[in-house]
C-alpha cells in the first residue's frame, strides 16, 4: 500500500533539454534548458475536501514512514525519501499557512555566488546625474501595473496551469563573412576602422591641447595615424599574453626579458607618449558639472554609442539571457570603486551585462555610475537596468535569469507583460513577496523541502540548502522537482541523499524545485564572459578611470568576436592556421598581429635601414658628415659601455659617431 502511495505522488516526468511534457504546460517547447541527466517528479497539488480525506492522508503518509527505511533501490523511492513526503505545496489560507501533511513545508537549493546575498559599500560619490533621475522616474515604476502586488489576495494557491509561448526567433551570429574570414574580420565587426580613425583624431587633438595648456611645445610628440594607432592596441592586446611587471621591460636590452617584436614595432618613448595623449573625446568642448548636456561618461560616450550597437547587431540573442554583474579590475581607488565580496574580484569597477546563457557572448553593457541610498531606490535602480537591458527583446518570449539583486514582484510583472518570462533568487523581505513565506512565518526549514504560492505565471519558493532561499519565476510550473547529479564529495551531511550507483556508478543529490535547477543551469553567461575576459587582461593600469572602461570595452569586443568567430565556423581556425584547436589565445595572438602588421616606427624603419645597407655604406649615401655645433655621445661607444661625445655623425642613421672607427664599426 505504501509502495503505491510513493508511485501515486511521485511521476517521473521523461524530460530532455528540450522538450516537456504536456502535464507541465501547454506549450510544447519547453523553457527548459538543463541537462539530460535530471530525473524529473511531479508533486501533484492535492487540496483535502473533507477532513476525513486529510486523516486518510495523514494515516497513509504514516505508512510511508514506516516503509521509507527499507525502500531506496527505486528512483521513485528514493525521491520518495528525500522529500519524506514533506516537499509539499503550501495552501494559502489569508494570511495563515495550512500545510498538508508537515507542520511546515521544506525544500532545497543548492547555493552558489551566483544566487547568494550581493552586499556591496556603494560609493558615495557620484560622477553621473543618472542618480537624480532614479529618484524622479522610477519610485513610480510600479503605477502601470494592473494588479497591487501588496495585496492579501493577490497569492494563492499553486494549483495553475502556466502559459509559456515558444521561442521562435533567429538567433545566432549576423553577418556576411564568407570562408575565407579572418581574426581581424570579426574584430571588425564590433570594433570598426571608424572607431580607430575617432581615436587617432582625438589623440592628436588632446595632444596639441595639453601643449596650449601647459604653455610649451613637447619636442618628443608627432601626430599619430590610423596605422600606428592600430599597432598601439595590438602591442596592448600581447601585453595581457606575455605579461610583464613594467612596461619598459618590453624594450629591455637583456636578450631574456626584452621583445624583439615590441622594438621593431615602436620605440619604448612612442609608446609612452601615445598612453600618455590617448583620448576619446574633445576635451574643449567638454561640459562641466551643473552645465545644460553634462554626461558623467562623456569621456567614452563615443565609444559607448558605437560598440553598443556592433555588439547587439552581430549577434541575436539566444533564448535563455543572464543578466548580472561584471567587474573590471581597477588598481587606483574611484569614486566608483566598488566592494563585492561575493566578486573573485572583490574591488572594482561595477558594469551590468546581458549575455547569453550558453556562450557568454554579452550583447548589452550599462556602467555603474553612482550609488543608490534607500532600498526602494535600490528597487528602482534595478527595475531601470533591466528594462534597459532588455529593451527591443519585447513579445519575443526569451527567458531571463537574474541575480538577488535584480528580481522582484514588480519588474517580473512587467516582463511578464512584454512577453519574457524571467527566474531568479531575490529577499524575502521585498515588497510584494509573499508575507507567507517569509522565515518568520514559515518556520525552520529542512534541506530537500519547500513552500510555493502562485499567481497565474508567477510562482514564489522558498527552500534551503545551507541557508534559506527564496525565489521567483514565471517560466516554471508548480510542484515540479528535479533530482540532478550530485556534484558534491558524498557523506559529508545527512543532506546528501545518494541513490544506489548503477553500472554507470552516477548518484543523485537530494531534489530541487525547477525554479532553482534553472537558475543554476542558466545563470552562468556573467561568470563565462568575465572568465574569457580575466584570462588575458588588455592594457595597464592607470590614474584615469575612462582608461579602465576603454580596455573594458576593446577587451569584450575581442571576446564576442571569438565567439562569433567559433559559432560562425564550428571550432574550426581561420584559413592558413595550422592546428586542429584554435583557443581564445591563437584568436588574441593572431588579431594583434594583424592589427601590427608590418607597421615599423622611426626606429624600426633605422634599423631596417642600417641592416640593408650594412655591407656598403657610402655606397647608399652614409657618410661622416658634422652633425650640429653641439656635441653628443657617440651611439657607438654607448653600445660598448664607453662615453665619448662627437659633433660627427650619419645624417641617415641621424646618430652622433666617433671620428674614426666607429662610423664603419656601427654600420656593420
Amino acid at each position: 500500500m505504501a509502495a503505491r502511495k510513493r508511485r501515486e505522488l511521485f511521476t517521473i516526468l521523461e524530460t530532455s533539454a528540450d522538450t516537456e511534457t504536456t502535464t507541465v504546460s501547454d506549450s510544447e517547447d519547453s523553457p527548459l534548458n538543463l541537462s539530460v541527466d535530471v530525473k524529473w517528479f511531479e508533486i501533484p497539488f492535492r487540496k483535502p475536501d473533507s477532513d476525513e480525506e486529510e486523516d486518510e492522508v495523514e494515516e497513509d503518509e504514516d505508512r510511508e514512514n514506516g516503509f521509507k527505511s527499507t525502500a531506496t533501490e527505486e528512483a521513485a523511492d528514493a525521491a520518495s525519501y528525500a522529500a519524506g513526503g514533506g516537499c509539499n505545496i503550501i495552501l494559502v489560507t489569508g494570511n495563515a499557512i495550512k500545510h498538508e501533511e508537515e507542520e511546515y513545508a521544506e525544500c532545497y537549493y543548492s547555493t552558489s555566488n551566483n544566487c547568494s546575498d550581493t552586499t556591496s559599500n556603494d560609493s558615495d560619490i557620484d560622477f553621473s546625474d543618472l542618480e537624480e533621475e532614479e529618484h524622479t522616474s522610477f519610485f513610480s515604476f510600479d503605477d502601470d501595473l494592473d494588479e497591487d502586488c501588496t495585496s492579501p489576495d493577490f497569492w494563492g494557491e499553486p494549483d495553475q496551469v502556466i502559459s509559456i509561448e515558444p521561442f521562435s526567433a533567429v538567433s545566432g551570429p549576423q553577418h556576411s563573412l564568407g570562408d575565407d574570414a579572418d581574426t581581424r574580420d570579426y574584430f571588425r565587426l564590433l570594433f570598426p576602422d571608424s572607431l580607430f580613425e575617432h581615436i587617432v583624431e582625438q589623440t592628436n587633438s588632446y595632444a596639441l591641447y595639453r601643449q596650449r595648456r601647459s604653455g610649451k611645445s613637447d619636442p618628443h610628440w608627432h601626430p599619430t595615424d590610423l596605422r600606428e594607432m592600430k599597432a598601439y592596441i595590438g602591442l596592448n592586446i600581447l601585453m595581457g599574453i606575455n605579461q610583464l611587471p613594467d612596461v619598459e621591460m618590453y624594450w629591455a636590452s637583456d636578450i631574456f626579458i626584452g621583445n624583439a617584436g615590441f622594438k621593431k614595432t615602436m620605440t619604448a618613448r612612442r609608446f609612452e607618449k601615445l598612453t600618455q595623449n590617448l583620448h576619446l573625446c574633445d576635451r574643449e568642448s567638454e561640459p562641466t558639472r551643473g552645465e545644460r548636456g553634462y554626461d558623467g561618461l562623456y569621456k567614452v560616450r563615443a565609444l559607448l554609442d558605437v560598440i553598443e550597437n556592433t555588439m547587439w547587431d552581430s549577434y541575436t540573442p539566444n533564448r535563455c539571457l543572464t543578466i548580472g554583474q561584471g567587474t573590471v579590475a581597477a588598481k587606483s581607488l574611484f569614486c566608483t570603486t566598488q566592494y563585492m565580496p561575493s566578486k573573485p574580484l572583490e574591488k572594482g569597477l561595477k558594469v551590468w551585462m546581458l549575455c547569453d546563457s550558453r556562450s557568454g557572448y554579452c550583447h548589452r553593457a550599462r556602467i555603474y555610475v553612482g550609488r543608490a541610498a534607500e532600498d526602494a531606490v535600490v528597487t528602482a535602480l534595478s527595475y531601470r537596468v533591466v528594462t534597459s537591458l532588455v529593451r527591443g527583446l519585447e513579445g519575443k518570449h526569451h527567458h531571463l535569469f537574474m541575480d538577488t539583486f535584480f528580481t522582484s514582484v514588480p519588474l517580473m510583472q512587467r516582463l511578464l507583460r512584454d512577453g519574457l518570462y524571467a527566474c531568479g533568487p531575490t529577499h524575502s523581505g521585498r515588497r510584494g513577496y509573499p508575507e507567507v513565506l517569509r522565515p518568520c512565518n514559515v518556520g525552520k526549514l529542512s534541506p530537500g523541502e519547500f513552500y510555493q504560492c502562485q499567481h497565474g505565471n508567477l510562482v514564489a519558493t522558498v527552500t534551503r540548502d545551507t541557508k534559506v532561499v527564496s525565489c521567483l519565476s514565471s517560466n516554471s510550473a508548480p510542484g515540479l522537482v528535479g533530482i540532478s547529479p550530485d556534484r558534491q564529495h558524498q557523506g559529508e551531511g545527512d543532506s546528501d541523499w545518494t541513490d544506489t550507483p548503477g553500472e554507470g556508478g552516477v548518484s543523485f543529490g537530494v531534489p530541487r524545485p525547477l525554479p532553482l535547477l534553472l537558475y543554476q543551469e542558466n545563470m552562468r553567461g556573467v561568470e563565462l564572459c568575465d572568465q574569457l575576459r580575466d584570462c588575458y587582461q588588455v592594457g595597464r593600469p592607470c590614474k584615469r578611470w575612462w582608461r579602465y572602461f576603454l580596455w573594458f570595452y576593446v577587451n569584450l569586443c575581442i571576446v564576442n568576436a571569438y565567439i562569433i568567430q567559433r559559432e560562425s565556423r564550428g571550432g574550426a581556425p581561420p584559413t592558413g592556421c595550422n592546428g586542429k584547436q584554435f583557443t581564445q589565445r591563437h584568436f588574441r595572438i593572431r588579431l594583434a598581429q594583424q592589427l601590427i602588421g608590418d607597421y615599423q616606427g622611426a626606429r624600426g624603419m633605422e634599423r631596417a635601414a642600417r641592416k640593408r645597407h650594412a655591407d656598403s655604406p657610402i655606397e647608399y649615401g652614409h657618410r661622416l658628415e658634422r652633425m650640429s655645433e653641439r656635441s653628443r655621445r657617440c651611439r657607438n661607444c654607448t653600445n660598448k659601455g664607453l662615453r665619448h661625445e662627437s659633433v660627427f655623425g650619419c645624417k641617415i642613421c641621424n646618430v652622433h659617431l666617433c671620428r674614426g672607427g666607429c662610423f664603419s664599426e656601427f654600420h656593420k
